[in-house]
C-alpha cells in the first residue's frame, strides 16, 4: 500500500447522507477478487444514466471542475453491507481520504485495511468544507496523518485514529507488511523464550 503522511489536495463534494456500499459499488460488479478495476464502476448508478449508459453530467464525478484525492461526503458514509469492494473501488479511483461526520464501523475498518483514511469531523466543520469546496473548487484540504489533523482555510480539527493503523498508514503497511517489519524483534523474542524453556 502507498504511504499516507500529509495529503494536501482539492476535494470532491458529495453531500448525500447515508451513502451505502451498494451505491459505492453495486453488487452486480462484485465478480472479481482482484482489487484493480473497481474504480471504473465507483458510484456506477449515479455516474451513468441507467438506460443509455452515458455519463450523468449532473453527477459530481463527471464534473471536470471537481477533482482531487479527497472525497467529502455527507453523514453516515459506508453503511449497508460489509463488502470490502467499496474500499477497493474508492482507492482504485484515486481517493486517499474520505471525510464525513460519521462512518459505518465495518466500512471504516475495511478502508483502513486498504490504505484509505476515513476522517471523522464535526457536523459543523463538514458543512463548512462542503460549502467551501462547492463554491470554490480550487480550495484545498490538508490532512496530516502524523498529527491527526484536518485543515481547511483557517480552521483545523483533530480526528481519531487507531495507533496501529496509524503506523500502517504512515509506512504503507498492510497486516503482513507490519509483521515482516517486526521480524527481528519476533526472532529475538523467540530466542529468549527458547532459552527460558531450555533451563
Amino acid at each position: 500500500m502507498q504511504k499516507l503522511d500529509i495529503i494536501t489536495s482539492r476535494a470532491i463534494p458529495l453531500p448525500a447522507e447515508n451513502i451505502d456500499t451498494d451505491q459505492i459499488i453495486p453488487a452486480r460488479f462484485l465478480k472479481s477478487i482482484d482489487k484493480k478495476g473497481f474504480g471504473n464502476n465507483l458510484f456506477r448508478d449515479w455516474r451513468y444514466n441507467v438506460h443509455n449508459k452515458e455519463p450523468n453530467l449532473d453527477f459530481v464525478l463527471n464534473n471536470p471542475v471537481y477533482h482531487g484525492e479527497i472525497l467529502v461526503a455527507g453523514n453516515n458514509f459506508g453503511c449497508g453491507s460489509s463488502r470490502e469492494h467499496a474500499a477497493w473501488a474508492l482507492t482504485d479511483y484515486g481517493f486517499k481520504v474520505i471525510v464525513s461526520s460519521y462512518f459505518a464501523d465495518i466500512f471504516k475498518g475495511n478502508a483502513l485495511n486498504n490504505g484509505l483514511l476515513p476522517v471523522k469531523v464535526s457536523e459543523e466543520f463538514l458543512k463548512e468544507i462542503l460549502t467551501g469546496i462547492t463554491e470554490n473548487p480550487e480550495d484545498e484540504v490538508t490532512v496530516n496523518v502524523e498529527q491527526q489533523t484536518i485543515s481547511f482555510k483557517d480552521k483545523t480539527e483533530s480526528f481519531e485514529l487507531d495507533s496501529y493503523k496509524k503506523i500502517c498508514l504512515l509506512n504503507g503497511y498492510d497486516d503482513i507488511d507490519f509483521l515482516i517489519s517486526r521480524k527481528e524483534a519476533i526472532h529475538k523474542f523467540e530466542l529468549k523464550t527458547q532459552k527460558v524453556y531450555e533451563q
